[in-house]
């Protein structure tokens, strides 16, 4: 054993010896030339016919030199580094716009066209009545509607709902002021934050398809900031939306969300506190009203009779009086940025 290890030693030995002699012949024969130098060695010293190479390498020079196409015009949006990149720049239909604007064309009526006034309706309340909820799918798709968690028959009808259309959202019991009871699994100021934030998450399971939720009551709640903060970390981790019903003049919900960056917005108009035909027509009034002036207006009703039946016939009309009806995260954009154009403008 010992003589074949020390014979297998010698030959490695050998064979580095030959390989660097090999090299050195190479670099002798072709000097900066080693490919071609070391190809003639190679065929003397190997069976003819056993190595088929061609050489032809060059060693290189002082420069490099790329094929590199560029365009005679690069965008002048194109990156800046130190060979010029081409870039596409904006699509084409952005830079025909820019274009315009910078020139100061394009019609008038192009000009000055603005979106028509936008109108929210949410319904909530929903699925405690099936009658009532099934009504309330029955209206047109842009209407929103939100479920309370806790019917048996809420996943059910959210899916329902879901299917007709209609923006989604969880109706989340909160704790109010007084004695009034807002149902099981309320979030609550005296329970800790993990109690209350699983409760949030069982009402999500619940609500299949919710993109935000809004309170049902929540007096108590939606004023006591520290409860809070919880609820709208779990919202931003879940891009959520907050809808704040206003049970309260005292409500911290819209910029405490802002400061977490939920999206956010509070209802304008209840509709149906007093359930006359009337009296739901003239809050419908107060809502294009506030709609024109501000471009934005959030108006929250419940599956009564006489408020769905009010309803059917004012969205049947609501594009002829010069209004679109959109789902309530589309009005809680648009509210949004007309309160930060609003803050920008004051602190100017």
């Amino acid at each position: 054993m010992i003589r074949w290890l020390t014979k297998r030693v010698a030959v490695e030995q050998a064979a580095e010896v030959a390989f660097w002699l090999v090299l050195l012949l190479a670099v002798l024969l072709g000097g900066v030339r080693v490919g071609e130098g070391f190809v003639p060695l190679m065929q003397a010293i190997l069976p003819a016919g056993f190595s088929r190479a061609e050489a032809g390498v060059r060693m290189p020079g002082t420069q490099v030199r790329l094929a590199l196409r560029l365009p005679d015009l690069p965008s002048r949006f194109a990156p800046e580094v130190l060979t010029p990149v081409p870039s596409h720049g904006f699509p084409p239909w952005l830079r025909a716009r820019l274009h315009r604007a910078a020139l100061g064309t394009g019609t008038p009526a192009q000009a000055t066209a603005r979106p028509a006034p936008a109108i929210a309706i949410v319904i909530d309340d929903l699925g405690n009545d099936a009658p009532e909820t099934e009504a309330a799918i029955g209206l047109p798709a842009a209407v929103t509607l939100a479920f309370l968690p806790y019917p048996d028959e809420a996943p059910v009808f959210a899916r329902a709902a879901l299917r007709a259309g209609h923006q989604v959202v969880l109706h989340m019991p909160m704790e109010p002021e007084g004695t009034d009871d807002p149902g099981p699994m309320a979030l609550r100021t005296d329970l800790s934050a993990p109690e209350n934030l699983m409760r949030l998450g069982w009402a999500l399971s619940r609500v299949p398809g919710a993109t935000g939720i809004n309170n049902h009551m929540g007096s108590r709640f939606t004023t006591d900031r520290p409860a809070l903060v919880p609820v709208m970390e779990a919202l931003t981790e879940r891009h959520l939306f907050f809808l704040d019903s206003r049970t309260t003049a005292a409500t911290s919900v819209v910029p405490l969300a802002h400061a977490f960056a939920v999206a956010s917005a509070g209802r304008d108009v209840f509709l149906d506190d007093v359930q006359a035909r009337g009296y739901v027509e003239q809050q419908l009034a107060e809502t294009e009203k506030l709609a024109r002036e501000n471009g934005a207006a959030i108006a929250i009703g419940h599956p009564h009779a006489v408020t769905l039946s009010v309803l059917k016939a004012w969205c049947a009309a609501v594009a002829a009086h010069g209004y679109r009806l959109v789902p309530v995260s589309v009005a809680i954009r648009i509210k949004t940025e007309r309160d930060a154009q609003r803050l920008a403008v004051a602190r100017r």
